[in-house]
């Protein structure tokens, strides 16, 4: 079982920054991979970026690619989306996600997810 906990969205006007962060319990060398979701009102659920167990990124969004980057601190059980360069279209519900060891780009391939962190960017 895997909880994870989002924080650090909010506000922020456009070509503004914003960290995400996504706590879990424990993460072990082939435990878990993180993905971040987002969903915006009335869309479906894109997946973003995901870094592996071994610290491999996957991106998958070309809209996000040169603005966003994921890391991980096995230490600190947490992952991270740094989000530079925002646009009022960045605006959404963002999430992360865990599944075991590799990264997918499906969100039903995730069993675990956080509860959601709104990012809100102005023009």
């Amino acid at each position: 079982q895997l909880q994870l906990e989002e924080s650090g969205g909010g506000f922020v006007r456009s070509g503004g920054s914003l960290r995400l962060s996504c706590a879990a319990a424990e993460f072990t060398f082939d435990w878990p991979a993180i993905a971040w979701f987002r969903q915006a009102p009335g869309k479906e659920r894109e997946a973003l970026v995901c870094i592996s167990s071994t610290f491999s990124d996957s991106y998958y969004a070309d809209s996000v690619k040169g603005r966003f980057t994921i890391a991980r601190d096995n230490a600190k059980a947490t992952a991270y989306l740094q989000m530079n360069s925002l646009k009022p279209e960045d605006t959404a519900v963002y999430y992360c996600a865990g599944r075991r060891r590799l990264c997918e780009a499906t969100a039903g391939s995730y069993p675990y997810w956080g509860q959601g962190t709104q990012v809100t960017v102005s023009s």
